[in-house]
This record gives C-alpha cells, sequence and structure tokens, in this order.
C-alpha cells in the first residue's frame, strides 16, 4: 500500500492529536504511585468508560472478528457476545464493590478480604503470574496483529513493526502514567471508530465494483447481502471452512444465531459461551467480578455512581457500537477474498507464514482512498497503542505495587517507585515482543487465555458474596486450572487432540470442584478479617449473613446501603436485553429485514427504560427509608 504526502501527514496528526496531550499529564503522574497507577481517584465516568472500551478495541480485534466471520459466519461472534452477561454484571454487582474496597490494585484485595501469609502468598503469585506472564501473553497477541497488518500493508519484517511500536508505546506509558493513558484513551476511540466505519464503507463500495452493480456502498451492501443470503459454512472441526449453497446441513453465514443440526459448531460459538463461558472463565476485559485493566479504571473512578456509570458505557459502547464495521468488512472480504490464495496473490510481498483469516481484515484496507488510507493507519496506531499502554501501566502497577513495594523494597519513597514502575513498562514490552514471534494467529491466542482461565471464573464472582471462600481456593483454582490445560497441550502433542469446546468444558468441571473443595478443607478466614471487609465493603445476599450478624448489622442498616440483590439482578437483566436488542436491531436494519429491525427496537426501548429506572433508583436513599418506614415492610426480627 503506498502512502501519499496527505496520508503521512494525517497519520502524524492522528499520532500527535493523541500523544502530546498526555505530555501535559507527566508531571501530575509522576508525583507518586496513586496519580500514576490511579489516576488519584478522581477520573468521572465518561473518561473510565471510554478509556475501557478503547483499550478492549485492539489492533488484534477486527482480525479476530474477521476470522470469527469467514470460519463460522457471523454467529462465530457468540464467542464474545456472551460475554454481555458477565460486563452487565460487572455494572450492578461489583463496580460500587471496588470502588468502595479502596484499594489501588485488584489485587491489594487479596489482602483485605483473605487473612494469613496464604493472603499475602497469593497476591504476590498472581503479582507475577498476570503482570508479568499473562499480561505479556495479550500484549504478544496484539503485537501480533500489528505485525501481520504491518506485513500486509507495507510488507514490513515482524522486527521492524515492534521497534516502532515499542518505542512510541514504551516511552509513553513510562512518561505519562494512567492520567496520560486515559487522555489518549479518549481521542484515539474517536479516531478508530471513524477509521473502521469509513473501512467498511470503502469496502461495501468496493464489493459494488467487483460484482458490477454499480460504486456505491449501498448497492453493495444490498448485493453483498443477496449473494451471502444463499451461503453457509460447512465448518471442519480442525480444518478450514468451505462455502456452500444452503441446504441446512450448514452455518448460514449471514444469520446471528448458531445452526443448532451443527451440534459441534453450536457448542463452541454459543452453547458453551452463554452456558457456562461467561461466568466459569477469566479472559481480560470480560473477568467475571470485574478486575485488570477494568478494575483499574472502577478503582480510578471518582465515585461508586461514577464507578457504575462508567462501567455501564464501555458495555454498550463495546458490544453495540463497535462490531458492525467489522463485521461488514469481514463480509466484503468473503465476496473479494474467498481462500486464502487470493489474499496471497494480491499481497505478494507479505510472508506467506502471516497469511490467515485474520489477514483478510488489513487486506481489505486496499480499497481505502488517499487520505483515508493515511487515517486508517492512524487508527490502527492508535488502536496498537491504546491496548498496550493500558496493559503496560497495569502489569507495571502489579509488579511495582503488589510485588517490588509488597515484598522487596517496603519503604522507599513514591519517587522511587513510579521509577520502577517506568522500568517494568520496558521489561514487559520486551518479553511481549518476543511471545508475539512465537504465535501464529489471534484465534490460537483467544484459546490459549480461554483454557488457562477455564474454571476460575465462578471463584472470582462468589468470593463478594460467600464469606466461606480463603485464600488456598484462589490457589487450587489457579493450579488446577493450569495443570488440566497442560495435560490437554500434551494429549495434542501425542495426538490425543479434543474439540476445543470439550476441553474448556471438562477444564471448568474439574476446577470448579477442586477449589470448591477447599473452601471447605482450607482453614477458613479469619472472623476478625470478615467482619472488617465486610463493614468496609457492605456485600449483599445470603452469603453474608453470618457475618453481618456478628458485624451487628441489621437487614435494615444492610439495605440503606442500597445493594439489593433483587434490584442489580433487575439490571443485570434489563441491560443484557437492551445490549443484544440494539446490537441485533442494527444487524437486521443492514440485512434490510425491515419487520425484525423494528421488533428489536421496541424490545430496547422496553429494557431500556427499565435499566435508566434501576440506575436513577440505585442511589436513591428515599426509597429505601420509605420502604422501612412502616411496621408492615419492617423486616423481620433476627
Amino acid at each position: 500500500m503506498h502512502l501519499t504526502f496527505l496520508d503521512w501527514l494525517i497519520v502524524l496528526l492522528c499520532v500527535a492529536v493523541c500523544f502530546i496531550p498526555a505530555l501535559f499529564f507527566a508531571k501530575k503522574s509522576g508525583e507518586n504511585t496513586a496519580e500514576f497507577f490511579a489516576s488519584g481517584r478522581s477520573v468521572p465516568w465518561w473518561l473510565a468508560g471510554l478509556s475501557m472500551v478503547a483499550t478492549t478495541f485492539a489492533s488484534d480485534t477486527p482480525n479476530w472478528v474477521t476470522q470469527q466471520v469467514r470460519q463460522y459466519g457471523v454467529a462465530g461472534n457468540w464467542q464474545w457476545w456472551a460475554f454481555v452477561l458477565t460486563g452487565v454484571s460487572t455494572v450492578f454487582f461489583f463496580a460500587r464493590l471496588w470502588r468502595r474496597s479502596g484499594v489501588m490494585t485488584d489485587l491489594e484485595f487479596y489482602e483485605i478480604r483473605y487473612s494469613g501469609k496464604a493472603a499475602s502468598i497469593v497476591r504476590g503469585f498472581r503479582a507475577v503470574y498476570l503482570g508479568l506472564f499473562f499480561n505479556c501473553f495479550i500484549m504478544g497477541m496484539v503485537t501480533l496483529a500489528g505485525c501481520k497488518i504491518a506485513n500486509i500493508l507495507f510488507a514490513m519484517p515482524p522486527w521492524q513493526t515492534i521497534l516502532i511500536c515499542g518505542v512510541l508505546n514504551v516511552v509513553f506509558a513510562a512518561y505519562s502514567g494512567l492520567w496520560g493513558v486515559l487522555v489518549i484513551d479518549m481521542i484515539q476511540f474517536f479516531i478508530k471508530m471513524t477509521a473502521v466505519i469509513a473501512a467498511a464503507y470503502f469496502s461495501l463500495k468496493a464489493v459494488a465494483i467487483h460484482l458490477g452493480v454499480g460504486v456505491g456502498a449501498w448497492a453493495g451492501l444490498q448485493k453483498m447481502v443477496e449473494i451471502l443470503s444463499t451461503k453457509q459454512v460447512n465448518f471442519q472441526p480442525g480444518g478450514q471452512p468451505i462455502l456452500s449453497a444452503i441446504d441446512g446441513k450448514g452455518q448460514p453465514i449471514l444469520d446471528l444465531m448458531p445452526n443448532f443440526a451443527m451440534s459441534e459448531l453450536a457448542l463452541m460459538v454459543f452453547i458453551l459461551p452463554i452456558a457456562i463461558g461467561w461466568w466459569a472463565n477469566w479472559y481480560p476485559g470480560a473477568e467475571p467480578g470485574g478486575g485488570s485493566y477494568i478494575a483499574q479504571r472502577m478503582l480510578a473512578a471518582k465515585s461508586e455512581k461514577d464507578s457504575l456509570k462508567g462501567t455501564l458505557f464501555f458495555n454498550f459502547a463495546h458490544y453495540v457500537l463497535r462490531p458492525w464495521p467489522w463485521i461488514l468488512t469481514a463480509l466484503c472480504s468473503i465476496i473479494i477474498y474467498p481462500e486464502l490464495k487470493d489474499i496471497q496473490a494480491a499481497f505478494p510481498a507479505a510472508d506467506p507464514r502471516l497469511i490467515g483469516h485474520d489477514s483478510a481484515f488489513p487486506a481489505m484496507l486496499k480499497f481505502l482512498p488517499v487520505g483515508f488510507v493515511g487515517l486508517m493507519v492512524g487508527g490502527l496506531i492508535s488502536a496498537n497503542s491504546s491496548t498496550i499502554l493500558t496493559h503496560l501501566n497495569w502489569g507495571s502497577s502489579y509488579l511495582v505495587h503488589d510485588f517490588y513495594r509488597r515484598f522487596i523494597v517496603e519503604n522507599a519513597s513514591e519517587k522511587h517507585y513510579v521509577n520502577v514502575g517506568r522500568l517494568c513498562s520496558i521489561l514487559l514490552y520486551a518479553v511481549a515482543a518476543v511471545i508475539s514471534l512465537f504465535m501464529s494467529t489471534a484465534q490460537e491466542g483467544f484459546e490459549i487465555l480461554i483454557s488457562i482461565g477455564a474454571g476460575t471464573g465462578l471463584l472470582y464472582l462468589l468470593r463478594w458474596f460467600w464469606w466461606r471462600i480463603n485464600a488456598l481456593c484462589e490457589v487450587v483454582a489457579m493450579i488446577s486450572s493450569f495443570a488440566i490445560t497442560t495435560v490437554f497441550f500434551v494429549m495434542k502433542k501425542y495426538g490425543y487432540e479434543l474439540p476445543f469446546a470439550h476441553t474448556v468444558l471438562y477444564s471448568v468441571g474439574f476446577t470448579t470442584v477442586c477449589w470448591v473443595i477447599a473452601a471447605y478443607v482450607g482453614t477458613p478466614t479469619s472472623r476478625d478479617c470478615l467482619i472488617a471487609f465486610y463493614l468496609k465493603v457492605h456485600p449483599a445476599g445470603p452469603g453474608w449473613k453470618k457475618i453481618r450478624r456478628a458485624a451487628g448489622v441489621t437487614r435494615v442498616e444492610a439495605a440503606r446501603h442500597g445493594d439489593s440483590m433483587g434490584t442489580a439482578t433487575l439490571g443485570w437483566v434489563s441491560g443484557c436485553i437492551a445490549i443484544w436488542s440494539s446490537l441485533f436491531g442494527i444487524g437486521n436494519l443492514l440485512y434490510g429485514r425491515i419487520p425484525m429491525a423494528v421488533f428489536m427496537l421496541l424490545v430496547f426501548l422496553i429494557s431500556g427504560f427499565v435499566l435508566l429506572g434501576v440506575v436513577r433508583n440505585l442511589w436513591n436513599k428515599d426509597l429505601v427509608n420509605k420502604k422501612f418506614a412502616s411496621p408492615q415492610n419492617a423486616p423481620p426480627a433476627e
């Protein structure tokens, strides 16, 4: 792809408008670790929400979505659409609890929730396990996507991409701290969204020209829908997808729901994610109970209300605003490049080892006109940077606050810890760059992340609502999940490979049984620690009834904190329905299925009305006081 002077100017403007404002926060971020890692706990909801969604919009995301659409049809996106259940549960059940905890990182949570040496061991181990190894693996996935995009567009070898992105990201992550990351994320979100919408628009125009039906995007959309409505994917586990005419035995490409007659595909892309995956698997950005950089933003919010509203905005932007430009571009790629050999033929200078279905997204960018090419390159740099910068700051916070400061050097100056955090940023990117060289596809990385975290999710949900969860449960969950994943890896190496959906199912069952046993046989958390945690966080539900009584808190006093499990559940259900209905309403509108689009709009309006009512009343203390004012509404004596 050739960039003109105008394109390069736009690229430079995109980089400048993102990164230069962040420089003004460097002095403030360098004052202490609270500013460097948590922005002084003064972030408004809209900035926290924009940062969350920008972070999850990485350079590998459109590549991965394109791969799912080409291999499994649009319904393949249920692998991540199912995480709506996780994200909205975080909004109503956990966002306020995280903010009340007052910790700087989500790992500091372990030493206020658990007691004894085990709590410290878990905190220190997870600081290294997540902050270094897991975090670098995620950045490796993002870096791999950047290498593939640069290789397709400019025939750049991976080492050049790694070097350029590394210098840009490490310098700013080390210099500006979380304040700079938040500002960069906010600006980058709008650049990235503009760029991918432009990519979808010009991809549709390219389809119209390719099929000889005109030069307009609308004509391209209509013809593409007409053609793909008659096509299906005949998925072969472990093999390449085969396109054919619809006969009821395959997965229709445009369908939003999987064909349940294809049991293996339906199990992998829908049944397992919607029934088990959302609560059982740990995945960064969609952790059951919140965690990682999502928790970092919630903890940095200036109030409980900002924490909740920011997380709610993130979920709507994440699942409703972003997907369809990627999906449309992916569908267009099926028309233009039906097979991988077509991508290779169009880009002969690209490394054949990097060509995959996830290469189809950058391949479609060749149809962008002058000016928009520069915007897209700037958007891709933004997508890469927003994620890498967040992971560098988040990973450094673990290594510095939860490991180095906690266990190595306890009483140094704040300036010392900030400088150590900056050095950690360099270390983390170097490790991630090496990892990226050993990966092949975004799907491969996604499956590894899901496998390693399988079965741990329920623990991260229940530790807020069941006093019996102890530090040993955390240790056992990590060890058992990693152990069974290793077993499946060895089996695969020696020719005994199981389908991915089956391995996840077995991992969830084995890991969950192991940590539940540990909850009963392990040493319980001390009563004093549990009471202190309850009085600080005020978790709701029957799982803390025993501790609430020991703390001397009545049901009326507990209710006045506004944490009603019934209200939270209503908010969760209405939020999920509002997100899915708006997502599918947009899809049906694009497909020209107007009656279904109108129906989805009505569902969205009803569920959205309920959702707004729940959010508005969560902080309405007058309703709680009124409820218990009359004797007939008073709770029974305890």
